[in-house]
C-alpha cells in the first residue's frame, strides 16, 4: 500500500511534482498520478486532512471501499505467518530459510502446493507491513535527533495585502528523553532548512551521534536502497560542520523515525488544536505560541515513567556533543545588474549599490541572515541584513547621488514628463506613488510599471485607470495593475493591436520554392555579383 498520507502532504504543503513524490518514495509515477488524481475527485476528502487519519481510512474515502488484502494464490497453501513472526523473536538465530524448509516439508508430506522462498519472503514482508504495528529501537542516550515535517499546515496573514501563506511546522525529537522541538517555516528551501536544524540543535543544547531524516528533497536526493543514500549537498555540509552523521529513514518505512512520528501524532492531536483557532499575521507570533505550548509540553509528566521529558532532557543534555562556536550558514550565490534606482534584486527584495555601479553586474554571496555584494571582480562593497518580508528596501542614502538627473535615465522628472504625455491623471498617479516612499527611488519600478501599460493598453486607456484611482483615492502601481485589464475589456480589448504578437508562418505561393524560380533568383544573384565587381577573375 501506498502511504497516502505522505504523497498528500508532499504535494499540497511542499508544492513537489507526481514525479518528485515518486522518486522520494520509490513508487511509480503513474500510481502517485492516479492517486492524487482520484483524491482530487473523491469529494469526501481534502487538504489539509482530518487529524490522525490513517491510510487505511484515505483508501477506503478516496476510492470508495475498504483495502483489501494480497490475493494469494488459492491452489498454494499459504504460510502460517504469525507463527513464523513469533519464531522469529523468540528464538535466537532463527532463520527465515529454516522456517521455509519446515513449511515445505510439511506440504511435500501433505501432498500440496507450496511457495518458492524467494515468494515466502516477500509475502512475509507484506505481512509484516499489515500486522506488525511497531518497529523497536533502543533508544541510546544522546545517539539521535530525528526530524520531519507535520502534516498539518496553518495559515499566515500578510497584514498589508492580505494574502494568505502557509506556515509548515518542521519538529525534532531526541528519542531517549522524547523531548520535543518545533518551528514553523514559511519556506522548506535549504536555506530555512538549515536554519531550523541549526535552531533544534541550540535548542537540545548540543549535537547527537546521528541525525535521521525523512527523505524530503530538502535532506537526500536518492534513496533507492537506504545502504548508499544520496544526500543534498548542504545538508552533508551542514551534518559534516557538527560533526555528525545523517541517516535518512527507509523510504515508505515511518517506523525508522518513530520517535518523530509519534512527537507529530502528539502534535497534531493536541496543542495544534489551540493553534488552528488563531489569526495570525507574523510567523514571529505564530512561533512565539507554538514555543509556549512545546514548553509546557516538555514538562508534562508521562504517564507510564516517572519523570517528564525535562528531566530525561537534562540527563541527556549532558553526553550531546559540544555545539560548533557558528552555525552553518547556507550560502547562495548570484550575479544581478545594478538597475537605474541604485538597487539590485535578490529574493524578491532590493538592496542599494554605490552608484559608481549603475547598471554593471555585481555577484551576491547571501547567507539566511545577510547579503554580501561584491564587484565582478571579486571586491567587496557593501553588506546588508537580509529582508524579512518580500518587497522590502534597504537603501543607503549615500549610495544615491546627491542629483539624480544625469546619473541615470530614470528620475522623478523623467517619469512626469512621460506621464504627462498621456494625460493628467497618470501624472497625479506617478507624482503619488513618487512620494510614496522613504528615499524616492524606491519608487521607480513602480513609476516604470505603471507606464508600461500604454504600452500594452494604449495612453488611454492607461488615462482612464488612472481616472478611476484618483477618484478612488488609490493612486498605487497595485491598484492600477488589478484594474487596467478590465477596463481595457470594457473598451472591447485587451491588448494593444500593434502590440499583438504574430503567429504562424508567412504564405508563400505554391511557385515559390519551384526549381525554375530558384534558378531564376540564382541567375540574377551571380548578374549583380557581377556588376558590383571589376570583371576579372
Amino acid at each position: 500500500m501506498l502511504d497516502y498520507k505522505n504523497i498528500i502532504i508532499k504535494r499540497f504543503a511542499l508544492s513537489m511534482s507526481g514525479t518528485e513524490i515518486a522518486k522520494e518514495i520509490n513508487a511509480s509515477k503513474s500510481g502517485v498520478n492516479d492517486f492524487l488524481k482520484a483524491f482530487r475527485e473523491c469529494g469526501k476528502l481534502q487538504y489539509p486532512l482530518p487529524v490522525g487519519i490513517t491510510n487505511y481510512a484515505i483508501y477506503e474515502l478516496v476510492y470508495g471501499k475498504a483495502p483489501g488484502n494480497n490475493i494469494h494464490n488459492p491452489n498454494i497453501v499459504y504460510p502460517d505467518y504469525h507463527e513464523v513472526a513469533d519464531k522469529m523473536q523468540s528464538r535466537k538465530n532463527m532463520t527465515l530459510v529454516y522456517l521455509w524448509n519446515c513449511y515445505k516439508k510439511k506440504c511435500e508430506q501433505d501432498g500440496l502446493r507450496y511457495y518458492q522462498y524467494r515468494q515466502f519472503c516477500e509475502n512475509y514482508n507484506e505481512w509484516c507491513e499489515e500486522n506488525t504495528e511497531t518497529l523497536h529501537f533502543t533508544a541510546n542516550i544522546a545517539e539521535k535527533m530525528e526530524v520531519d515535517f507535520a502534516g498539518e499546515t496553518f495559515r499566515l496573514v500578510d497584514p498589508l495585502t492580505g494574502e494568505l501563506d502557509t506556515i509548515v511546522v518542521f519538529v525534532a525529537v531526541l528519542p531517549y528523553s522524547q523531548y520535543i522541538y518545533a518551528e514553523g517555516m514559511l519556506s522548506t528551501k535549504e536555506p530555512e532548512w538549515i536554519k531550523v536544524n541549526n535552531n533544534a540543535l541550540d535548542f537540545f543544547g548540543g549535537v547527537p551521534a546521528v541525525v535521521v531524516c525523512d527523505n524530503c528533497k530538502q535532506a537526500v536526493i536518492v534513496n533507492q536502497d537506504w545502504i548508499a543514500p544520496e544526500l543534498n549537498k548542504d545538508y552533508a555540509e551542514w551534518a559534516e560542520h557538527n560533526h555528525t552523521v545523517i541517516m535518512p529513514a527507509k523510504v515508505r518505512k515511518p517506523k525508522f523515525k518513530s520517535s518523530v512520528e509519534n512527537a507529530v501524532g502528539i502534535l497534531e492531536k493536541g496543542l495544534f488544536h489551540d493553534l488552528e483557532e488563531m489569526t495570525y499575521f507574523s510567523l514571529d507570533d505564530f512561533n512565539r505560541d507554538l514555543w509556549e505550548r512545546i514548553d509546557k509540553l516538555n514538562k508534562e509528566p508521562f504517564k507510564k515513567k516517572e519523570h517528564n521529558r525535562l528531566y530525561y532532557w537534562e540527563e541527556e543534555k549532558a553526553e550531546l556533543m559540544p555545539l560548533p562556536s557558528m552555525h552553518y550558514e547556507y550560502m547562495e550565490r548570484r550575479v544581478a545588474k545594478v538597475s537605474s534606482d541604485y538597487h539590485v534584486r535578490f529574493d524578491n527584495s532590493y538592496y542599494s549599490v554605490d552608484k559608481a555601479f549603475l547598471h554593471k553586474e555585481i555577484s551576491i554571496r547571501a547567507t539566511e541572515s545577510v547579503v554580501r555584494i561584491y564587484s565582478k571582480q571579486g571586491e567587496f562593497i557593501y553588506e546588508w541584513p537580509r529582508a524579512t518580508r518580500k518587497g522590502q528596501w534597504s537603501t543607503n542614502p549615500d549610495h544615491l547621488p546627491s542629483n539624480y538627473q544625469g546619473y541615470g535615465q530614470w528620475s522623478a522628472s523623467w517619469f512626469i514628463n512621460k506621464a504627462s504625455l498621456i494625460g493628467p491623471n497618470t501624472v497625479d498617479v506617478i507624482k503619488n506613488i513618487l512620494g510614496s516612499r522613504k528615499y524616492e527611488v524606491q519608487t521607480y519600478r513602480m513609476c516604470r510599471g505603471v507606464l508600461g501599460f500604454k504600452e500594452r493598453y494604449g495612453a488611454k486607456i492607461l488615462e482612464e485607470c488612472c481616472g478611476q484611482a484618483v477618484k478612488s483615492g488609490k493612486m498605487t502601481y497595485t491598484f492600477v495593475k488589478n484594474t487596467v485589464t478590465a477596463i481595457a475589456m470594457e473598451n472591447g480589448d485587451t491588448v494593444r493591436n500593434s502590440d499583438k504578437v504574430k503567429r504562424g508562418g508567412y504564405v508563400m505561393d505554391s511557385e515559390a520554392n519551384s526549381i525554375e524560380n530558384l534558378l531564376s533568383r540564382s541567375r540574377k544573384l551571380a548578374d549583380t555579383e557581377g556588376k558590383d565587381g571589376d570583371g576579372t577573375c
